[in-house]
């Protein structure tokens, strides 16, 4: 999505805010600690399991530990093999794709997939992958097992459910075996067991998204928040909102421009809400009281807009996004002979 030349040079020549006030802002109260239960279910179940499979949002692919990747899952689930999926690629800026790869082989994630679940991309080199790990590992104790069992991991709403579905279209033309939705939260237990694959004979256990007890950053918890992990009104819509205008503006993204016929980049998120919501009809009464008694005033529903705002992100109706592409730009150039 691009502006006309003339809007583009005037939006690219703009003075954005260099910095986003983090103040304030109660990260725990985002990211509640009901999640240990799932983790320890979770441990219970390993002396099943052949493989990790943990499913990351690829947006903030490359920064994962210090974008939201559980460290719990190192500590507790890292003596398995591991194979890291990096969701939604469609919806992220991967133009320095080698280079995200190059950053998470230094830290020690050496088995890397980016897939679209939504359209099965790249989908079909999950099971030949998992099946050449758990063949150079030991099985501990299911060396007389026949099938293959595959934990899948991943903090809430990056697709581990869609993952599981995808793979059953691919290999067993089946449908859907477990739910999905835009929200996290919709896996609330370790499942059974639900087979993904006949040759090998494969089975996946869906999990609970599980975050890590503490977010340190708030920013971090942002980026997190805005793909989804959390419910919208824990952190607050408008302030969503406003840090993702930030980040659109701060890296010359101005595809919300032309998405919402705005005519011009803008860095007041009150600015933005107020013509999103009046191009789209988002506007309510309210009753002002004044000298002379109450009077009906129409004002622009500015936590309606501010949902359509994040929607559309989310949906990727405002072009592919690297929320941590600040983090990206201080890794050191790698080698292209490498």
């Amino acid at each position: 999505m691009r502006l006309a030349p003339r809007a583009l040079c005037s939006a690219a020549g703009a003075a954005w805010r260099e910095s986003f006030p983090l103040g304030g802002h109660d990260v725990a109260r985002w990211f509640p600690g009901h999640m240990a239960k799932g983790l320890k279910k979770m441990q219970s179940s390993l002396k099943l399991v052949d493989c990790i499979v943990e499913v990351h949002d690829a947006r903030i692919s490359f920064a994962i530990p210090l974008s939201g990747r559980n460290p719990l899952f190192q500590e507790t689930l890292g003596i398995k093999p591991h194979l890291l999926v990096l969701n939604k690629m469609d919806l992220a800026d991967l133009k320095e794709k080698q280079k995200i790869i190059r950053h998470l082989e230094r830290e020690g994630l050496k088995n890397v997939i980016f897939t679209n679940c939504i359209k099965d991309e790249n989908i079909k080199q999950v099971i030949p992958k998992v099946t050449e790990l758990v063949g150079n590992s030991y099985r501990y104790h299911r060396g007389e097992n026949v099938e293959f069992c595959i934990m899948v991991i991943g903090v809430p709403n990056v697709g581990k459910s869609s993952l599981i579905n995808s793979l059953r279209r691919q290999h067993l033309r089946k449908g859907k075996a477990t739910r999905v939705g835009s929200e996290p939260g919709i896996t609330r237990a370790v499942m059974s067991k639900i087979q993904v694959s006949e040759r090998p004979l494969m089975f996946l256990l869906d999990t609970p998204g599980v975050l890590a007890p503490r977010i340190e950053s708030v920013e971090t918890g942002l980026k997190l928040a805005l793909c989804g992990t959390v419910l919208d009104h824990l952190v607050g819509e408008e302030t969503l909102a406003d840090y993702l205008l930030y980040t659109l503006n701060r890296h010359q993204l101005f595809g919300y421009v032309q998405h919402y016929g705005l005519g011009e980049a803008c860095d007041d998120v009150a600015g933005v809400l107020k013509r999103v919501a009046i191009k789209l009809g988002k506007t309510q009464k309210v009753k002002v009281l004044t000298g002379t008694g109450n009077v009906n005033v129409i004002q622009p529903n500015y936590s309606a807009a501010a949902r359509d705002f994040l929607r559309a992100f989310r949906s990727g109706l405002l072009g592919p996004v690297m929320l941590d592409r600040d983090v990206l730009q201080s890794f050191p150039p790698t080698d292209p002979s490498q």
